[in-house]
């Protein structure tokens, strides 16, 4: 494998790709170039995948420096607040995603916003 491939490695882990061979492309992979030939090809996860929704969890477990379901009860608490700071709530069947994606339930997932939102007022 090209040696770029070894130097984009992080990045595509961080975001569920996968670098293949420049000669082993298919439609829809992006090709990186080097010194002007084709390099390696980058193949990015499935629509699923890339969700919105998926982008912004996966930003907010980076921040918060680990799986969500993993975390402590004040950090799940933590991540509800972020997550709906940054909109993810506005998105459909967005609280089922978030419950599944904290290893909690639906309802959890209302008290931490409807906590969240008396803590304010």
């Amino acid at each position: 494998m090209h040696p770029l491939a070894n130097a984009i490695a992080p990045l595509l882990d961080h975001i569920g790709g996968t670098a293949v061979p420049a000669d082993q492309r298919q439609p829809g992979d992006v090709v990186l170039y080097w010194e002007g030939a084709p390099a390696v090809a980058v193949r990015l996860p499935g629509e699923e995948l890339t969700s919105a929704l998926d982008r912004i969890i996966r930003a907010v477990e980076t921040e918060l420096g680990g799986h969500l379901p993993d975390l402590p009860r004040p950090d799940k608490q933590r991540a509800v607040r972020l997550l709906e700071e940054r909109g993810a709530f506005t998105m459909r069947k967005s609280v089922e995603t978030v419950a599944k994606a904290l290893g909690v339930s639906r309802f959890t997932v209302y008290n931490y916003l409807n906590r969240d939102q008396t803590d304010r007022n």
